[in-house]
């Protein structure tokens, strides 16, 4: 959202709500495809993102897609698309126990209290715990959906209502974060929340949840070399948008736009 709007007039646009909710729908579908999908598979999809996104803030902005731009969102998606190649594709069947879900959620909420600190690009660093925090959003909710559906326990356990707390909290938060990350632009701070999204949420599920990639130690030749074109294409965009900015400050100011866009 743009600066200084404030919420109740947020609430009176039509376009504000038409963006939740799609959001809301796309949680949905999340959600039933963390069902049926590991971590490692599902989380990458997010960065489809980028195809829409970056074209969109540069209209908000203003101007054109830099060539520099397409490059770097072209990259990120490649890298990404290796790291799918290299994913697993059974359903998953373990779940985060309470001593996991309670460590993940503290070590999550010191992380993002680091990022959030005051100093130079805060868009980004905001951009990287938003990511990280629906990363481990997902891999929580992952926990909750198959305990829930495969029916061997009770529904209102201790663990459950507690991840069902954690999830709640991490999605709301990721969801602020990015807002205020995308303040500073649109394509350099989605595209760390794309590429932090994934790599969190496949920590989780490598770690603790025996997700693995497929090929075995083959297949981390291609999941590394997809995170390191994943990451050159985050460098791209997040230098487009510094070459961009004093241009568009310089300019005379375009009607702000209002985007929502949350990172799955």
């Amino acid at each position: 959202t743009a600066p200084g709007t404030g919420a109740l007039r947020l609430l009176g646009r039509g376009a504000w709500w038409c963006a939740v909710g799609l959001n809301a729908g796309g949680a949905l579908l999340h959600v039933a495809a963390l069902k049926y999908g590991p971590l490692t598979l599902v989380q990458p999809l997010g960065a489809l993102t980028l195809v829409a996104a970056v074209p969109l803030g540069a209209r908000a902005a203003g101007r054109r897609v830099t060539v520099t731009e397409w490059r770097g969102t072209l990259l990120t998606l490649l890298g990404l698309g290796a790291l799918l190649l290299t994913a697993g594709g059974a359903a998953p069947h373990e779940t985060l126990t309470m001593t996991e879900a309670l460590a993940v959620g503290a070590g999550t909420m010191a992380l993002v209290a680091g990022l959030s600190r005051p100093g130079a690009r805060p868009g980004l660093r905001h951009a990287a715990a938003s990511g990280i925090t629906s990363g481990v959003a997902s891999a929580l909710t992952q926990t909750l959906t198959v305990a829930v559906t495969d029916h061997t326990g009770p529904l209102l356990s201790a663990r459950l209502v507690v991840v069902a707390v954690l999830v709640s909290a991490f999605a709301m938060g990721g969801l602020l974060l990015s807002q205020t990350a995308y303040r500073g632009g649109l394509g350099a701070p989605l595209a760390v929340v794309t590429l932090a999204n994934p790599v969190a949420a496949a920590a989780i599920g490598l770690a603790l949840l025996g997700e693995r990639f497929q090929g075995g130690p083959a297949g981390l030749v291609p999941a590394l070399i997809g995170t390191v074109a994943a990451v050159r294409g985050v460098i791209l965009l997040t230098r487009a948008q510094a070459q961009t900015a004093p241009a568009v400050a310089g300019a005379a100011p375009p009607a702000p736009s209002r985007v929502v866009i949350s990172s799955p």
